[in-house]
């Protein structure tokens, strides 16, 4: 996970030059269809702060958090709130947000720490939240031009929730990568809901 950390500290002006104006409107749309007006969205593992900036001028309450400083400084600037450093191991929220965003953020995580994030996430939801993540469609677990990468497909990522009790799949697609020269790319969009559990 530091040598991923460090990729994004060391890249951040790449990074947010090459994500910071891709269209998500259509992953964005989907998960604000789901949510009350005026809702509390947490946007973990925010980058650029793209999406951050969308839901706040939707008028969203929003709290966003990213593992790499630089990224959190540049975030900031750009969204006009404190974007909070912060390591996904390390959050620790209890019923506190209506929709966590997870944009291409969580994928860095083993496995095993993928899990335990998961069940964080979930207890950090109210009742009935939900989550909305992405990975990179395929079966590859590992280092991928100097980063941590989990790929999954939509049968291989249920399995993995399998034994997660209090999370179902709401919905699940494949898209292309929308930025210009990886539209052959697919990735795996998932929005997740919290079950109550008697």
């Amino acid at each position: 996970m530091d040598k991923t950390i460090n990729y994004y500290n060391d890249n951040a002006s790449d990074f947010i030059q090459g994500t910071i104006d891709v269209d998500f409107t259509q992953a964005q749309e989907r998960f604000r269809s789901k949510l009350r007006s005026g809702a509390y969205i947490l946007d973990f593992g925010c980058g650029s702060g793209r999406d951050t900036k969308y839901f706040l001028d939707q008028g969203f309450n929003v709290d966003a958090t990213d593992g790499a400083y630089m990224l959190c400084k540049k975030a900031s600037k750009y969204t006009g709130i404190k974007v909070k450093h912060l390591l996904f191991q390390d959050f620790n929220e209890k019923d506190k947000y209506d929709g966590i965003w997870a944009c291409s953020s969580i994928l860095h995580l083993p496995q095993n720490e993928l899990k335990e994030v998961l069940l964080k996430m979930i207890i950090a939801l109210k009742s009935t939240g939900i989550i909305y993540t992405s990975f990179k469609y395929g079966t590859f677990e590992g280092e991928r031009h100097g980063r941590y990468f989990i790929d999954f497909t939509k049968e291989s990522f249920r399995d993995f929730i399998g034994d997660i009790d209090g999370l179902k799949i709401e919905e699940q697609w494949v898209t292309n990568d929308v930025r210009p020269d990886r539209e052959e790319e697919k990735w795996l969009n998932l929005i997740l809901q919290k079950q109550d559990i008697n």
